[in-house]
C-alpha cells in the first residue's frame, strides 16, 4: 500500500512539475477566468461577427423553440407529464394534461412547475434536472435542480396537488445526490454527509434510510461501497405484490454488484457476474450480459424465476441472443409483455415477447423503414399494455405512435420537417479498419447518384467509448445549420460504441483505445477514396469522450481534415483521474497511476502529443465552466498549449450549461452556430484564404 501511495505521488508531481498551465485548472480563480475571457472574444470577434452567423443562429433557435415539435410525455397515473422549452419558457416548464387532450393538436396544459419564475424568484440558473415521483399516488416528487446546468443538484420535495414545494419536506443541499421514494415517508438517500461519505469520483459512497421529518444526518445507514468505487446507490421497488429493497455499489464504469436488501437490513448478493446489468421486474430476475455466461454469449438478455434464482436455479430463458451483425438496443415492459428493440448492423428493428407456461411467444411490433430508428418513449408497467413509440429517420422527421399490444395503434403526432430534404439521400457505407474490421458508417447529405458529384464539405462525426450507440435520427438543427447549405453529415459507428454489442465496446477498452481513432480514420480516408470530400473539406467534431477522439484525430493524422471541433472534450490522460469525476473512468481508459497503464494512457494523451513541428488543422474547443463532469481545464489548457506552438485554435467557454455546454435554447443555438460557422469558413473552398 505505501509503495501504491509514493508511486502515485511521485507520478502527479512529475505530471505537475512538467505542465505550465496547471493553473488553468482553477475553475474559478481569477486569473484563469480573465485568460478565459479573452479567448472568448476572439472566437467571438473570429465567429460571431461573420455574415452568416446571426441567421445561422436564428434558424437554429427557430428550430429548437419551435412550438409545433412533438412535447414528448411521461404517464404518470391519470396525467401525461411534459418539460418544456420554448423562446417564451427559455428555462422550461413542467406541465401535464391528459391522453383525451394530448390526442388534439393544441392540447390543454396544465403547469406544474415554472422553472424561469423559479430562477426569477430566487435569482439562481436553476435548471430542472429530473424529479422522482411518489408511486402509486404521483402526489409527491423529488425535485433535482442544478446551478446552471452542472450534475450536482439541490433537491426538493414537491406537492404535484398543490402544486408547491413542500415547505417541512424533504430537502437537500447540493451535490451529486441519489434519492428515491420508500413509502409516502421514506426515502433512500446518498449524498454528501461530509468527510468519508463520497468516492473518488465524488459520488455518494453510502446509502442511507432517511425518515420525514428527521434531519438526513441521522438517516439509518443500510449499505456503503469503498472510496474507491464510482458510486452506491439504493431503491424500492414499488410493484404490487414484488415490493423488493435493493441496494448496489459500482466497483468501476462497468463492474458492480447489487444486493436484495431483507426486512433485517441483511443483504442477498444477486449472484450475477459484476459486468452484467441485472435488475427484478415481477417475478423475473432479468441479466443482460457483458461477457459469456452460463453457456450465453455476450449480449445475450435472459430471465430467470426471481425466487429460483436466489435458491440456486440457473435455468435462463434467452431472451435475445445476439450474432455478428445484430446486437440488442434496449427493451421495456408493458403489464403483461415485453418490447424488445434490437439493431441489424446500426438499424433498429422491434418486437414483442410475452410470457407463456412453454416459452415465450415472439410477434413484431411496428414495421421500421431501412436506415431508421424507433424507440419506446414510454409505457406504463404495473398498469396497462399501453405503450408509446417514435420512429424517425434522418431525412424523416418523427412519428409518435400510441398503442396497446394486441389492440392495434394509432398515431398521435407527426413532427413537420425542420430543413428541405430534396437532392438528399441518407446512405450506410462501410470501411474497412486497420486491422481488417468492416466499420459501418451513415452518410447523410447531397445525392450521390447524381452523374459527376463534385466532392463537397463534410462533417464526420464520432463517439467511440462506454458502449454507446450511435444510430440513425432526425437531426433537424444539423439538417439546418449544415445540410441545407449542402454540406453532408457523416457518422461513424467506431469500436468502443455499443453498434455490435459488449465485443464491439470491448475491442477498444484501455491500451486498445487506438482500434476507435483507427476506425475513425479509416471512415474519413473511405469518404475521400469515395469522392464525397477531400481532406481539405472534411470537418471532424465530437463531444466528451468524442473529445478525446478529436484530439486523437489532431495529433494523429491532422493531413486527414481541414478543421476540428471539440466539444466539452477529455484531453488530459495522465490527470483526466484528477480532475471532478474523472476517476470513475479508470476502467475505460487506464488507471494513469498504474506503471501498466501509463505508457499508453501518454501515447494517447493529446495534450502531451501537441507539437511545434506539425501542421495541424485549425481546432475549435468548446466547454464549460459549469461542466462538473469534464474538467473544463482540459480544453483550456489544450488551448494554451496549441497557441503557444503556433497553432490555429479558438476557444468558446460558457459561463453555464454544464456537461451539455448549454443550459437553455438560447446557449444551444448559440454554441451550434459557432461550431457551424467555424466549419464552413474553413472547409468551403471560397471561404478559406488563399495559399502562400
Amino acid at each position: 500500500m505505501w509503495s501504491r501511495r509514493a508511486s502515485r505521488a511521485c507520478t502527479i508531481r512529475g505530471v505537475i512539475e512538467n505542465d505550465p498551465y496547471l493553473w488553468l485548472e482553477d475553475i474559478e480563480s481569477e486569473a484563469a477566468l480573465a485568460w478565459v475571457a479573452e479567448r472568448n472574444a476572439e472566437t467571438a470577434a473570429a465567429l460571431a461577427t461573420d455574415t452568416e452567423f446571426t441567421s445561422l443562429k436564428e434558424g437554429v433557435r427557430e428550430v429548437l423553440d419551435a412550438s409545433d415539435r412533438i412535447p414528448y410525455t411521461v404517464r404518470r397515473g391519470a396525467f401525461l407529464y411534459n418539460f418544456w422549452r420554448d423562446a417564451a419558457h427559455p428555462r422550461g416548464l413542467w406541465r401535464r394534461t391528459t391522453l383525451e387532450q394530448y390526442r388534439k393538436d393544441a392540447p390543454e396544459w396544465e403547469a406544474v412547475l415554472d422553472v424561469d419564475a423559479l430562477a426569477a424568484a430566487e435569482g439562481e440558473k436553476w435548471v430542472l434536472s429530473g424529479a422522482r415521483v411518489r408511486y402509486p399516488a404521483y402526489d409527491r416528487a423529488l425535485v433535482c435542480l442544478s446551478r446552471d446546468g452542472g450534475d450536482a443538484v439541490v433537491v426538493r420535495e414537491f406537492d404535484l396537488s398543490a402544486r408547491t414545494f413542500v415547505e417541512d419536506g424533504f430537502q437537500v443541499a447540493e451535490a451529486k445526490t441519489r434519492i428515491g421514494w420508500i413509502d409516502a415517508d421514506t426515502v433512500f438517500i446518498g449524498t454528501d454527509f461530509g468527510p468519508g461519505s463520497l468516492t473518488d469520483s465524488g459520488y455518494p459512497r453510502m446509502v442511507r434510510r432517511w425518515r420525514r421529518g428527521t434531519p438526513s444526518e441521522d438517516a439509518t445507514p443500510v449499505f456503503e461501497g469503498r472510496a474507491q468505487d464510482v458510486s452506491a446507490g439504493g431503491w424500492h421497488d414499488s410493484t404490487p405484490g414484488f415490493e423488493r429493497d435493493f441496494v448496489f455499489r459500482s466497483l468501476d464504469f462497468h463492474h458492480g454488484e447489487m444486493h436484495l436488501l431483507t426486512a433485517d437490513d441483511s443483504l442477498v448478493r444477486i449472484d450475477v457476474p459484476d459486468d452484467a446489468d441485472a435488475y427484478a421486474h415481477r417475478e423475473y430476475l432479468i441479466v443482460s450480459l457483458k461477457s459469456a455466461w452460463l453457456g450465453h454469449p455476450a449480449g445475450s438478455l435472459l430471465a430467470f424465476g426471481f425466487d429460483a434464482f436466489l435458491a440456486g436455479d440457473r435455468t435462463a430463458e434467452a431472451l435475445f441472443t445476439p450474432d455478428e451483425r445484430t446486437a440488442l438496443a434496449g427493451h421495456s415492459w408493458t403489464r403483461h409483455h415485453l418490447i424488445l428493440e434490437t439493431m441489424r448492423d446500426v438499424s433498429t428493428r422491434i418486437e414483442v415477447l410475452t410470457p407463456a407456461p412453454g416459452g415465450w411467444a415472439r410477434s413484431p411490433l411496428a414495421d421500421v423503414p431501412p436506415l431508421s430508428a424507433v424507440s419506446v418513449v414510454d409505457t406504463d408497467p404495473d398498469v396497462s399494455d399501453e405503450y408509446f413509440l417514435d420512429v424517425s429517420g434522418f431525412l424523416q422527421p418523427s412519428t409518435l405512435y400510441h398503442g396497446e399490444i394486441g389492440a392495434g395503434s394509432e398515431i398521435l403526432k407527426q413532427a413537420p420537417a425542420r430543413f428541405g430534404t430534396a437532392g438528399l439521400a441518407a446512405e450506410q457505407y462501410f470501411a474497412v479498419s486497420e486491422d481488417g474490421t468492416r466499420v459501418p458508417y451513415f452518410v447523410i447529405g447531397p445525392d450521390r447518384s447524381v452523374p459527376d458529384a463534385a466532392p463537397g464539405p463534410a462533417l464526420l462525426y464520432g463517439y467511440g467509448g462506454f458502449e454507446v450507440s450511435l444510430t440513425p435520427y432526425y437531426g433537424a438543427s444539423t439538417g439546418r445549420a449544415w445540410l441545407e447549405r449542402g454540406g453532408t453529415y457523416v457518422i461513424a459507428n467506431i469500436r468502443g460504441g455499443g453498434e455490435y454489442g459488449p465485443d464491439w465496446h470491448r475491442a477498444a477498452l484501455g491500451a486498445d483505445r487506438s482500434r476507435a481513432f483507427e476506425d475513425f480514420e479509416a471512415v474519413a480516408t473511405d469518404l475521400v477514396a469515395r469522392g464525397i470530400t477531400t481532406p481539405a473539406m472534411l470537418g471532424a467534431a465530437g463531444g466528451s469522450n468524442g473529445g478525446l477522439l478529436m484530439g486523437a484525430m489532431l495529433t494523429r493524422c491532422p493531413q486527414l481534415f481541414g478543421a476540428i471541433v471539440a466539444q466539452v472534450p477529455l484531453l488530459d490522460m495522465l490527470r483526466f483521474h484528477e480532475l471532478l469525476a474523472g476517476a470513475s473512468w479508470i476502467a475505460e481508459y487506464g488507471d494513469p497511476d498504474d506503471e501498466a497503464d501509463r505508457p499508453h494512457l501518454r501515447a494517447l494523451s493529446p495534450y502531451h502529443r501537441l507539437s511545434a513541428d506539425r501542421a495541424y488543422p485549425p481546432v475549435l474547443l468548446t466547454t464549460s465552466t459549469r461542466d462538473d463532469r469534464v474538467h473544463p481545464g482540459h480544453a483550456r489548457k489544450a488551448a494554451a498549449r496549441l497557441r503557444e506552438l503556433g497553432h490555429r485554435v479558438l476557444l468558446h467557454e460558457n459561463t453555464g450549461g454544464g456537461h451539455a455546454g448549454a443550459g437553455d435554447n438560447e446557449q444551444a443555438a448559440h454554441n451550434s452556430a459557432l461550431m457551424h460557422t467555424f466549419l464552413w469558413q474553413h472547409l468551403t473552398p471560397q471561404a478559406r484564404p488563399a495559399a502562400g
